[in-house]
């Protein structure tokens, strides 16, 4: 707890055996959508869209007790899953532009993160780049130097801070598709990037556990945020 709160990130290494993540590969393979499929997709990337409305493959790992114990430090009680995207990055891939995912909130910096991000590793060769400290800078501080790239090994959740500057590096030409799982989570009080209460609807979100249904917005915020008809939304799954 302590690397996260100086260097904005920590690396939680080999949470699932390497059997356990050719499994779900094998199970997301067939999902992964066209690459540049929309304009924020370049061809060296495939997504899926959906994640949850199409697997179950992932549900373990966003319902990870040693991750959530976390992020029960890090946010408000009854926090939400804010987005769930699963990238496989191809060879080939240009580097991204670096940023905070807490950047479409519009609070100045410095300030707390309002979302914290756990990514999975599925694949080996899957690589960040963060710049240590970062998420305490103020708006006018912008990255200049390299920056520090990761390579977290396979099975391991890097899990970052909203406001911790990050990019992708370039994938070199030679190199495998690595896959990765990204569970972005958010103050209980935030709209979320995803509208999970929508999709993937109520009959999906039965099959999840108590916890997760939470965390899709069927929860309440002290004192009475996420109403529904005046009473609490986990009724509407009863």
């Amino acid at each position: 707890m302590s690397l996260l709160h100086s260097d904005g990130y920590v690396v939680l290494p080999t949470l699932l055996p390497e059997a356990r993540c050719r499994r779900i590969r094998a199970e997301l393979t067939p999902l992964l959508g066209p690459a540049g499929r929309d304009p924020f997709q370049s061809r060296h990337t495939r997504q899926v869209f959906g994640v949850l409305h199409n697997t179950r493959a992932v549900d373990e790992l966003i319902d990870r007790p040693d991750v959530l114990a976390l992020l029960d430090r890090l946010l408000l009680p009854n926090f939400l899953l804010s987005q769930l995207e699963v990238v496989e990055v191809r060879p080939g891939a240009a580097a991204r532009h670096p940023r905070p995912d807490d950047e479409h909130y519009p609070l100045s910096r410095p300030r707390p993160a309002l979302s914290v991000a756990a990514l999975w590793t599925i694949d080996a060769g899957s690589a960040l780049t963060v710049w240590p400290g970062s998420h305490r800078w103020p708006d006018s501080r912008l990255p200049t130097g390299p920056g520090h790239t990761l390579t977290p090994p396979v099975g391991s959740c890097t899990v970052l801070l909203g406001t911790l500057w990050h990019a992708r590096p370039a994938t070199p030409r030679g190199a495998n598709p690595s896959l990765t799982v990204k569970a972005h989570y958010c103050e209980p009080w935030l709209r979320t990037r995803e509208a999970f209460t929508l999709s993937p609807g109520r009959d999906v979100a039965r099959q999840l556990s108590r916890r997760v249904r939470r965390m899709l917005g069927y929860s309440i915020h002290p004192p009475d945020t996420g109403l529904v008809d005046g009473m609490h939304p986990q009724r509407l799954l009863s």
